[in-house]
């Protein structure tokens, strides 16, 4: 039987990716939120375009109810929140439309976590963003990039070094079923809602495990 959409939440219209501007920080493992939204615009044939006002780089997909936003913010991790306040004001938006699509060292490469809410965990990106809107209620995509040691001692010495670097060619293919799953998952959301596609988000097993 086909599946109903869900009508419980409220929809989405503003998928946000978190990353850093500039070349020198493209394709680095902080900036996995970037490279999916770079992903979904090149597969649905959209551009980005500077936006003054927000703060970051903004392309659209569909129309009508089935319209939704895509963010880059360029004002730097640290400062994302500004960016993503910005453009919830402009477009009228509540937090609970937003998701934000963001790395995490606790998740190895290859698994996602999906919620509705919860604390930045250490993240300077999400830390902004609970900051500017006063509220840790939002959804959130975290997409594992692995830990750089296993002490936490070295973890802490490694951290900087590890989020500015680029993914090896070894964990290539396992990042591009990452991202392809992470594509996928932005339409479930926007067909079955948050907890439904979690189920599967949450779940998800890579084609290509990192070796």
């Amino acid at each position: 039987m086909p599946v109903e959409p869900a009508t419980s939440s409220p929809s989405l219209q503003l998928v946000v990716g978190l990353g850093n501007p500039g070349s020198r920080y493209a394709e680095t493992r902080h900036n996995v939120g970037f490279m999916a939204l770079e992903r979904l615009a090149a597969a649905t044939g959209v551009t980005f375009r500077h936006q003054g006002k927000l703060h970051g780089l903004l392309a659209d997909l569909g129309q009508g109810d089935r319209r939704l936003r895509l963010l880059m913010p360029q004002t730097f991790m640290n400062e994302s929140g500004r960016s993503i306040r910005a453009a919830l004001g402009w477009f009228s938006l509540e937090p609970a439309q937003l998701l934000v699509l963001v790395d995490d060292m606790d998740l190895p490469l290859g698994r996602l976590r999906l919620r509705a809410s919860g604390s930045a965990g250490g993240h300077n990106g999400l830390r902004s963003t609970i900051s500017h809107l006063g509220s840790q209620d939002f959804p959130r995509l975290r997409i594992g990039i692995g830990a750089p040691a296993d002490t936490p001692a070295e973890r802490r010495a490694r951290t900087l070094g590890h989020v500015l670097g680029r993914f090896s060619p070894a964990e290539q293919p396992c990042l591009e079923d990452v991202l392809s799953e992470v594509e996928a998952g932005i339409g479930l959301i926007q067909r079955l809602g948050l907890e439904r596609a979690g189920n599967r988000l949450n779940s998800f097993q890579p084609q290509h495990p990192p070796a």
